[in-house]
């Protein structure tokens, strides 16, 4: 049976998987359950993941959720999936499990938390937390300084000192891209004095294209949507019709 992959390309976890599962040939169905009306919250979906999250995978009668499993999970499952993504040596990929485990509690935690409480809350429905975004910008600087210095020592481009990159860049990458939803001065302040982070970004997109600009295109039409809406709550001072708005024209 053909794998199913349930997905919404707003997700930047959903995105990550997407892309891996095109850049390396794999035949898969993508399944789309849209996270603005709530359907990872229907009883079917639940049935897929418990949890309500996404993305999920069903091959055959197995059934994975959390992305970096289902990273991990594809790169071996799947013929053909060069070494590099998530390699057969034992201690190349402890070090990649380490950078994906630290994910989670840093740069996702500041990353996302950072742009649903500055921007994107509205299109959910729900309110603006300038609160809850400014304890997540420290999170968020912190975890690029650490990308920048740590995670990317070496001679290589990617991460780990790597020549090619691996499902932790993949994963990482897709993460920071959500910034793009920012305006360009805020997404420049984040980004502007990590120039090693600016050219690892650029180099995981030149190796996974065109699939990673495809994938990403729902996010940069939203962009431009949420700058639309941005303009309209400045006018009128209130969030009212973003959320209709936003899922009606992606």
């Amino acid at each position: 049976m053909k794998l199913k992959v349930y997905a919404d390309r707003m997700s930047q976890p959903s995105r990550s998987v997407l892309i891996f599962c095109k850049v390396n040939g794999i035949d898969f169905e993508e399944i789309k359950v849209e996270i603005s009306k709530r359907e990872q919250l229907s009883p079917e979906f639940k049935e897929i993941n418990p949890l309500k999250k996404l993305p999920a995978i069903v091959d055959g009668r197995f059934k994975l959720f959390e992305s970096h499993a289902i990273l991990a999970y594809l790169a071996c499952a799947f013929p053909g999936v060069p070494d590099h993504w998530y390699p057969a040596d034992l201690f190349r990929r402890a070090k990649i499990d380490s950078v994906l485990h630290w994910h989670h509690m840093n740069l996702r935690r500041g990353a996302a938390t950072y742009v649903l409480n500055s921007i994107l809350a509205p299109a959910l429905g729900l309110p603006l937390n300038q609160q809850a975004a400014a304890g997540a910008e420290n999170f968020l600087s912190t975890s690029l300084s650490t990308i920048e210095n740590v995670w990317l020592k070496g001679n290589g481009r990617f991460l780990l000192g790597g020549f090619q990159p691996t499902i932790a860049d993949l994963s990482l990458v897709c993460e920071l891209t959500q910034l793009e939803l920012l305006d360009e001065k805020d997404r420049n302040r984040f980004l502007g004095p990590y120039k090693k982070v600016q050219l690892w970004i650029e180099s995981v997109r030149n190796a996974t294209r065109p699939h990673f600009d495809e994938v990403h295109s729902v996010l940069y039409k939203a962009k431009g949507i949420l700058q639309m809406q941005q303009r309209k709550r400045a006018d009128s001072g209130t969030n009212s019709g973003v959320k209709n708005s936003l899922t009606s024209k992606m």
